[in-house]
């Protein structure tokens, strides 16, 4: 069952747990629900959601629970998934310039149960996880846009390192291309 379908019942205490599963059907709502917000960030940046993205959200998520170096974080409410978090120890990644780390790809809370403390209770598990796993660092990206998850973030010591900057070639005037300085 996955907190979008009934009355969030704030009263209830909230367990984080490692996913199961049988998580994977409120995870793969959640996972479209973060997709659809980031597509309202930038429609032009970020995929669109369909009738698929869903389950091939936990499709994708169910794999990645084999994976010894990866962690997926429930925030449990009454036997309601409301939140997930999706991490990973990851090496050298010389495309971004970056030693070993361990990386949080994913974070989301049921927009019914936000600004209860539900995220920081998903990021200090995933960063406890990470650390226990030898992570020398934990580094995560957000949407430009996403202000509210930068104050999270910030607020438990994160720091912008990078900034991605994105260019859609079909925007550009017939014949013109961005050029080098």
């Amino acid at each position: 069952m996955n907190a979008t379908n009934m009355s969030p019942d704030l009263s209830l205490p909230v367990v984080v747990r490692r996913a199961t599963k049988d998580d994977l059907p409120s995870i793969g709502l959640l996972g479209r629900s973060l997709a659809a917000a980031h597509h309202g960030f930038d429609q032009a940046r970020f995929l669109p959601v369909n009738n698929r993205t869903q389950l091939d959200y936990a499709s994708y998520l169910g794999e990645r629970l084999k994976d010894r170096d990866v962690a997926i974080f429930v925030a449990d409410c009454g036997g309601r998934v409301v939140g997930y978090t999706f991490t990973r120890l990851e090496g050298f990644d010389y495309m971004v310039l970056r030693g070993p780390a361990g990386v949080i790809h994913d974070l989301m809370v049921d927009e019914a149960y936000r600004r209860q403390g539900i995220g920081r209770l998903l990021l200090q598990a995933a960063v406890t996880f990470l650390k226990s796993q030898g992570a020398p660092r934990v580094v995560l990206s957000t949407a430009a846009r996403n202000e509210v998850a930068q104050r999270l973030f910030s607020s438990m010591g994160f720091r912008p390192t990078m900034n991605e900057m994105t260019c859609e070639l079909g925007e550009f005037p017939k014949g013109q291309v961005p050029t080098a300085a």
